[in-house]
């Protein structure tokens, strides 16, 4: 086992391993990171509406917990029952959980946009707050925030997910700003394309939204691409970002951001490059060839 030097997260006046929180561990990147970090010899709780898909790993010593990010009554229940089993605290949250809505923003109703924001930041935060004072009063702890290169780019039909994912980023580099006196790392990953169920997730409820009115075709278009970069021979592994995870979680001066998976350096790269009208013409033109 691949045990993790002796990290600045851990209770200084105790020998217990560190004890890591991840959210939306049922599937995905959140699966990969609870594996990598049991490799690495955490505790991990792992967090998510559905216990079953976490069974595989209960023997490997994850400890299953129900949490629906969108629920307040959840998250509170939650932060109860982490305080009863790990009363020295968590010292290491990844804040995984997350989907994205698609579909115009004419088109999308505006609750379904607020429960977006609800899973994809405020959620996160009311976790994050629960959390956060033990860390503080023992000044040492780590947060990793899993973006996406969505915060940093953006696309036609996607604008909540993409307001969400750049809302989150705001959220990180204040918080991280807010602790550093206090010895608690705030790190934010940016995945690219990475296989799991988000095309799959979202595509159903794009089509009811988008798929029939002004916006037909740019939907269709949109779905054609959506097929084509998430096709396994080109999307990433989730365990690769569940690796950067560990790697994050265990460096003993993490960078503030982590980019990895298919496509998201090159995006992130012309988008910090080019001005926004340049941008726009390159995003549309790759809509318009297909």
């Amino acid at each position: 086992m691949n045990f993790c030097p002796r990290l600045p997260a851990v209770h200084p006046n105790t020998a217990r391993p560190p004890v890591a929180l991840v959210t939306g561990a049922s599937s995905g990147i959140g699966l990969a990171a609870a594996q990598a970090l049991l490799e690495r010899g955490f505790t991990v709780v792992g967090a998510a509406r559905r216990q079953e898909p976490m069974a595989p790993l209960v023997p490997a010593g994850l400890q299953p917990l129900a949490l629906d990010l969108a629920e307040p009554a959840s998250i509170a229940a939650a932060a109860e029952r982490l305080a009863q089993d790990h009363p020295g605290g968590i010292d290491l949250l990844v804040n995984n959980a997350g989907y994205g809505v698609y579909g115009s923003v004419e088109e999308t109703p505006l609750a379904v946009a607020r429960r977006q924001f609800e899973v994809n930041l405020f959620g996160l935060a009311d976790l994050t707050q629960r959390l956060l004072p033990a860390m503080r009063q023992r000044r040492s702890g780590r947060i990793i925030n899993v973006s996406s290169m969505g915060g940093r780019i953006y696309a036609p039909l996607g604008a909540w997910y993409h307001a969400s994912k750049h809302a989150l980023e705001g959220w990180s580099d204040c918080l991280r700003l807010e602790l550093a006196d206090f010895g608690i790392h705030v790190v934010v990953v940016q995945p690219g394309i990475i296989r799991t169920n988000f095309a799959e997730t979202m595509q159903e409820p794009l089509l009811e939204r988008s798929g029939n009115g002004p916006y037909g075709q740019l939907t269709k278009i949109l779905l054609e691409g959506f097929a084509d970069i998430y096709d396994a021979r080109r999307s990433s592994s989730p365990n690769l970002v569940g690796r950067t995870i560990a790697a994050a979680a265990c460096a003993a001066h993490p960078r503030s951001r982590y980019v990895v998976g298919y496509l998201a350096r090159p995006l992130l790269l012309v988008r910090n490059l080019l001005g926004d009208r340049i941008y726009d013409s390159l995003t549309m033109a790759n809509f318009r060839r297909r």
